[in-house]
């Protein structure tokens, strides 16, 4: 969603707020666990701006170990994580090794068999930020039924979740399966990149069985505030952003703004309509946000980072309660379909509209969400 080989997002680092940061050793990290795996092949890696070791790319630093990496496949939002969300990202060059990097985002979502002909073994190594509708988990579901269709290996580096301490939110109902929802999850899962791919194996949604290799972490529990080193994506720029993002991402299907185009996108929300006497921004193109919704108008709301925002620890729905509230039978739901891939049903939207509280809305999703739960424990890497 949304949202360089030396690879350094144009955005400014996620400012790193725990000293358990440092404790943690991501799979990349972890050289020795995987390197033997590499002998004699010829690698593709799936990456972007996240993929580093310490403050080196994981392309350079393998590339100075001579393995044979032959290309790069670049999820949303590209090798060098500079696309808006949604926007076209083509095939290219990476300027500084000279490998190819090929687009896992548009038309090309899944590797085909030409573009894995040369190839002995796959890396994936992306940081998620473990929200069903952040699509890097559709690009590992993609790459997981590639290889095993195509009988290569598959070599998935483990990174934390910095939503990892929380499951909450609907369950998809499979009706509404599509790039920002492919599996049976709720909004916010719990699981690691690597749990998850353990999952997706697990419960066969994909149709053969890959040759799955996982390298975990050193350090690491779902409890452990780890905040990212490198944003994610152009509108996940800060440790409030990625917090906020599970529930202020369903506003994209709405008339209201959630400040993209703004210097706190996805710390905010708005829209012109609410009552003139709250906090107000105005969105302008800029970075990740060529044209972003309400350009130009001034929009009401709330400003969400600037509270002494905690971490959260459920599913909140209370911005979208206030946006039905303040815009008092005005249009709210303006892309019904996109709202309802995002919420993973066609309940949440008749819930909200017609003033359902939260309470009994939280009610209905629950004994899926219960049963997902223990679906869960058999799937965990870490405590």
């Amino acid at each position: 969603m949304s949202c360089t080989s030396d690879s350094h997002s144009q955005t400014e680092p996620i400012q790193q707020l725990d000293s358990e940061l440092m404790e943690v050793k991501v799979a990349a990290s972890r050289l020795s666990e995987y390197l033997h795996y590499l002998e004699g092949k010829k690698v593709a890696i799936v990456a972007n701006q996240t993929s580093l070791i310490n403050d080196k790319h994981l392309v350079d630093t393998l590339l100075l170990l001579d393995v044979d990496v032959t290309k790069v496949f670049a999820p949303e939002h590209g090798f060098r994580g500079s696309a808006d969300a949604g926007e076209e990202v083509k095939d290219n060059l990476d300027a500084k090794t000279g490998l190819p990097i090929i687009s896992l985002y548009g038309k090309n979502k899944k590797p085909n068999s030409d573009q894995l002909e040369d190839i002995d073994i796959v890396i994936f190594d992306i940081q998620d930020v473990g929200v069903r509708f952040y699509t890097y988990i559709s690009t590992l579901h993609y790459i997981m039924e590639a290889c095993a269709e195509n009988n290569k290996e598959l070599i998935v580096l483990d990174r934390p979740n910095p939503n990892a301490n929380y499951v909450d939110g609907p369950v998809l109902d499979t009706n509404f399966r599509s790039f920002v929802g492919m599996h049976p999850i709720p909004i916010i899962y719990g699981m690691t990149i690597g749990e998850m791919a353990n999952m997706i194996q697990g419960e066969r949604w994909i149709a053969q069985k890959v040759d799955l290799k996982i390298i975990s972490m050193e350090n690491y529990s779902h409890q452990v505030q780890y905040d990212l080193p490198v944003p994610p994506s152009p509108n996940l720029r800060t440790t409030p952003s990625v917090w906020l993002y599970p529930s202020l991402c369903l506003f994209e299907g709405t008339v209201v703004s959630v400040g993209r185009g703004t210097d706190k996108p996805f710390e905010q929300f708005g829209h012109p309509a609410f009552p003139d006497t709250l906090y107000s921004f105005t969105p302008k193109p800029s970075y990740g946000a060529s044209s972003p919704k309400l350009k130009d108008e001034i929009c009401y709301g709330y400003i969400l980072s600037e509270d002494g925002l905690s971490r959260p620890q459920h599913f909140d729905l209370s911005h979208l309660k206030i946006a039905v509230k303040f815009l008092n039978g005005k249009e709210f739901i303006n892309n019904r379909r996109f709202f309802n891939l995002l919420a993973g049903n066609e309940r949440l939207a008749d819930q909200l509209t017609s003033g359902m509280s939260e309470k009994d809305i939280r009610a209905s999703w629950e004994p899926e969400l219960s049963e997902f739960k223990k679906l869960r424990m058999k799937y965990l890497l870490y405590d």
